[in-house]
Formats: structure tokens, C-alpha cells, sequence
């Protein structure tokens, strides 16, 4: 089933306008003011990820610079600087210090995240800040007070949240035909032990969670460390939330199986209808007895198809610039990536504990019993 709201390349660009790319001049984002980023940290995601996506729109008429990048290897910055045509730093302050910058992202290491948002927030710029978002609730509820109180735009990378299937099953949550859904069923496969499992990984389904069905008053986790390959404390793992809504749901996440084959599920459960999206990919609607089964996907293989849109990177940056502007409001605040962080620590607790663990934490009990469980 064909939707034209699917992507960035709306059917009648590609066909009564012959735009086939999606490059045709487009008057409306032409037209809105520049915006100048910085990214500290351009590694292997603001790489791969956040770069592609401001290239991609910018060539889509998005009036949006990558002025400079912070990176502390010379290498590495003056590759990233000569590629893209931005300066680098090797210190970030000066970045911030030189730079007359609307925005920054932050795509540093996790232990790194604190110190840099906040160094950022209290020069007054506005932030798109990695996953996870704080590595302790106290530092990470301090962002969120210190960019509401002054006014500044801290939004977390929820990217999922922009990805097509997912916006498009929301849609469905939000305006029928599964309102008010009962029950939420999410799978997450790491696959690779280099990479804390909740934290790093599985932090994109606990935002999901909240992103289709709201606020979490309990988590029940249990989970194992089967196979002690790794410091971590579990390998495999099932977070059951309650809703504040009276709903029900569940995560399982397993860092010892295979990434690829397949890696993601969602399962949402209405009043007799329910959706599938799989691996990000595929969106499966089910919702008559007699009728047919619908379904959305990509043509693949299909040159039209951009992962930085499609993974969902376009649609959140292009969100940031419009916030920063004032056009838009953030779809993921940095409140939001906060109490993703909260659901991952919950479920540490919760199989540390083991017993049911109600939200909201009190935030420096939970730092302070969260390093004991990790170390």
C-alpha cells in the first residue's frame, strides 16, 4: 500500500513534478532563517549519522550550516573538516568560544555527555545531545531544569521517534484505529558484547515506550548473565512496565544474539486491531476480521531509499533546527530522554532488588545504587 506521507519524497514531487530526488527547489524550507550547527565529538555516528543527514538536507533546500567540528585527534579532525568543508577544533570550548553557533551536537562518549551539555547550556546554546543522555539522573534532571529555565532547546537522539514506520504507527495510536492502546510488546537484539546492553542499546525501546503509550508508573525486570562473557551484569533480559494509563507492556533484549537477523519488533495492541513494526522496515496493520491485512515498506532495493532519512536522523536534526528557529516544538525533549534513561536504570534496579520498582526514582538514591550494581 502506497502513502504519501511515508518519507521526505512525497508521490507527487517524484511523479507530477518529476523530482525524483527530491532536489526541486521547495519555497517553504528555502525560506526559513539559516541555521549554524556545531558537533562535538564527530566520530563514528556524527560521521555515519548526523553528518549525512544535514548534507541530505541541506540538498533538499533546508537552510541549515555545519560550520565546525570538535575532535580531538588531529587525524580524524582534519579529515571531517577537508570532507565536509567546516573547521575543526581539537578543544571544544574554543569551538564554542569562536563559533557564533545556534546549535550543537553532542556525539561524544557516554561518560562525556554531562560535561559537555552542561558547559554548552550555560553558554547559551542550544542542544541535540546523544543517547544515553546522562550516565546519573541527578546530572541528567539538571540539564533539563537549567535549558527550561533559560529558555534553550535540549532535545535527546531519539531517532527512531522520526523513522517513517514508526511516525506512521503513531498516527494510528494518536488518530485511530488503535486509540487508547492495552499493550505494548518491544524485542531488541544487540548481538555485539562491546556495548552496554539497556544504556547503549535498548535505550531506543525504552523511548519507544513512552512514545506510544505514555508515562510508566512500575517496572518489573528480571534477567541473567547466562553466558559471563562480559563485566556487565545480565546478557539477557525482560523489563513489564505499568502505564499511568492502566496499560501494560514488555521489553526483551538479549546482547548474546544474532543483530541482523532480525534485530527489532514492536507489537501494539488495540481494541480488536494491532500493529507489527518490524526491524524499523515493515508496518503491518491489523485491524478487521474480515478485511485485509495492510502493510507499508520501502521498494527495496531502491536508490530513492536514504538511511539517514529513513533511520529517522533527518527528521529529528531537521526538528532541532525548527525548534531552535521557534517554528516547532521538539518531538523528543530532553525531558523525554531523561525518563528513558530512568526506565533503563528502573530495570537494573529491579533485578538487582528483585522487586516491582515504582516511578518516579528518587534520583541520588538510584545513582548512588545503580554504580554499586555496575561496579
Amino acid at each position: 500500500m502506497s502513502d504519501n506521507t511515508y518519507g521526505h519524497t512525497p508521490i507527487k514531487k517524484m511523479f507530477d513534478l518529476k523530482d525524483v530526488y527530491g532536489i526541486g527547489f521547495d519555497e517553504e524550507r528555502a525560506s526559513r532563517g539559516k541555521v549554524r550547527l556545531g558537533i562535538i565529538g564527530a566520530g563514528g555516528v556524527g560521521q555515519s549519522k548526523h553528518i549525512p543527514a544535514i548534507n541530505r538536507l541541506r540538498t533538499i533546500w533546508e537552510p541549515i550550516e555545519l560550520v565546525a567540528i570538535s575532535i580531538r585527534r588531529k587525524s580524524q579532525g582534519e579529515k571531517v573538516a577537508n570532507m565536509y568543508n567546516c573547521k575543526w577544533y581539537s578543544n571544544y570550548k574554543e569551538m564554542i568560544k569562536n563559533e557564533n553557533l545556534d546549535g550543537v551536537i553532542i556525539s561524544t562518549p557516554d561518560k562525556y555527555h554531562f560535561e559537555h551539555a552542561i558547559y554548552c547550556l550555560e553558554e547559551g546554546m542550544n542542544i541535540l545531545l546523544e543517547k544515553p543522555f546522562t550516565l546519573k539522573l541527578s546530572e541528567g534532571i539538571k540539564l533539563c531544569k537549567y535549558a527550561e529555565k533559560n529558555g534553550l532547546t535540549l532535545m535527546t537522539v531519539s531517532n527512531k521517534r522520526f523513522s517513517p514506520p514508526y511516525r506512521k504507527a503513531k498516527t494510528f495510536i494518536d488518530n485511530g484505529p488503535i486509540r487508547n492502546p492495552a499493550l505494548f510488546c518491544g524485542k531488541f537484539n544487540l548481538g555485539y558484547e562491546y556495548v552496554n546492553l539497556f544504556e547503549d542499546g535498548t535505550i531506543h525501546l525504552f523511548d519507544l515506550v513512552r512514545f506510544f503509550m505514555g508515562d510508566v508508573s512500575e517496572v518489573y525486570a528480571i534477567g541473567v548473565n547466562k553466558y559471563k562473557r562480559i563485566k556487565y551484569p545480565i546478557d539477557n533480559s525482560i523489563s513489564n512496565f505499568k502505564f499511568v494509563s492502566g496499560s501494560i507492556g514488555n521489553i526483551y533484549t538479549s546482547s548474546t544474539a544474532l543483530s541482523l537477523k532480525p534485530w527489532e519488533r514492536v507489537e501494539i495492541y488495540g481494541d480488536h486491531s494491532w500493529l507489527v513494526v518490524e526491524d524499523q522496515l515493515k508496518l503491518i496493520l491489523y485491524d478487521s476480521e474480515e478485511g485485509p491485512t495492510k502493510s507499508w515498506m520501502p521498494v527495496i532495493p531502491n536508490t530513492l531509499i536514504f538511511d539517514e532519512e529513513f533511520g529517522g536522523f533527518m527528521g529529528l536534526i531537521e526538528n532541532f533546527a525548527q525548534s531552535i528557529r521557534g517554528n516547532e516544538k521538539p518531538l523528543v525533549t530532553g525531558f523525554d530522554g531523561f525518563k528513558a534513561y530512568e526506565l533503563s536504570v528502573a530495570s537494573h534496579l529491579s533485578i538487582k532488588r528483585g522487586e516491582v520498582v515504582k516511578l518516579p526514582l528518587d534520583v541520588e538514591k538510584a545513582d548512588g545504587e545503580l554504580r554499586e550494581w555496575l561496579e
